[in-house]
């Protein structure tokens, strides 16, 4: 009952979530398929995991793998709102059937708890801010929508077949091993290789859209506090800091810390985004004993720093 499974562990805020399971001396296995995540990110820590290239799409092959586990962190998803507007039969696909196949495996294997990762865009387009639990929710996009489902599927896991469950919400996560290459990146992951580059990033929209940025480090303390707290099954969190900033902001914000003056290129909105972003952190705060570590600048340049040092040895 010490094995601890991250689906979704060779992503960047997943393999972030393996080493500090590892540091606080868990047995971890990893469930990935590798479509988007990369086993260079557990390259470091690949003698001290077992990794299972597996799909969360076929139940027969993680059900034995899930079984008995003392936590399950589920961050195993097509994690694009973009993506699932232009193919939306495959993240339907992971995103629901697949994340149905995790909770129905822990629910048969006995596991201790589920923990779930939930999506900020399930709040959708709201007047007020900043978004709290228990606002109605109204996603824009399959995504949200199939993220949604999943909190769903955790509420009905827990109140229906005894199963501990915990959905956090994600407010826009940045930090080290984000993949800046695929064109439906995360918008730092990209600004971060742009400045790096000197060249211009493309804002989606004038810029002033604004989100509630957190960087890994305070989600993966989060998630670990999540699997832990009693009392709290069935429950929704929000996982952000609390903070908001505007694209436009952060992308002056980049320059003043690497000292360049690069003026960015607007390209027409994306379907599917949300104006604006931001966590109310009262109930992570009072139940779950949040306490980000980092503040945003913090962050930036600390994963301005892992990305240099990346670049570097990419060029070598």
């Amino acid at each position: 009952m010490n094995r601890y499974i991250v689906t979704g562990g060779a992503g960047f805020i997943g393999s972030a979530l393996v080493r500090a399971l590892l540091a606080d001396g868990r047995d971890v296995h990893v469930i990935d398929n590798l479509s988007s995540g990369k086993f260079e990110n557990l390259q470091e820590v690949e003698s001290r995991i077992t990794f299972h290239k597996l799909d969360i799409c076929c139940y027969n092959q993680i059900a034995p793998v899930i079984a008995s586990a003392h936590r399950v962190f589920h961050l195993a998803a097509i994690p694009s709102v973009p993506k699932s507007i232009d193919q939306p039969v495959p993240s339907h696909e992971v995103n629901i059937d697949g994340t149905f196949n995790v909770f129905r495996a822990a629910s048969e294997g006995k596991v201790g708890r589920v923990i779930y990762a939930a999506s900020s865009s399930a709040y959708g387009d709201t007047a007020v801010l900043p978004k709290v639990e228990t606002m109605n929710p109204q996603p824009k996009s399959p995504y949200a929508l199939q993220k949604l489902v999943g909190e769903f599927y955790a509420s009905v896991f827990s109140s229906c077949f005894n199963l501990q469950t915990v959905a956090l919400r994600f407010f826009n996560v940045f930090g080290p091993r984000q993949d800046p290459t695929s064109p439906y990146s995360g918008v730092l992951s990209v600004f971060m290789t742009c400045l790096l580059e000197k060249r211009s990033p493309t804002i989606y929209g004038d810029g002033e859209q604004s989100r509630d940025f957190t960087y890994v480090e305070d989600v993966v303390g989060l998630l670990m506090k999540a699997a832990e707290v009693s009392g709290i099954s069935g429950r929704v969190f929000n996982a952000g800091n609390g903070g908001r900033i505007t694209l436009n902001e952060t992308w002056k914000q980049l320059q003043k810390i690497e000292g360049v003056n690069i003026p960015a290129k607007y390209g027409p909105p994306r379907s599917g985004d949300v104006r604006d972003s931001q966590a109310d952190t009262v109930a992570a705060v009072r139940e779950l004993g949040h306490a980000p570590r980092f503040t945003f600048e913090q962050g930036l340049r600390l994963t301005l720093e892992w990305y240099r040092a990346h670049q570097l040895t990419a060029a070598k």
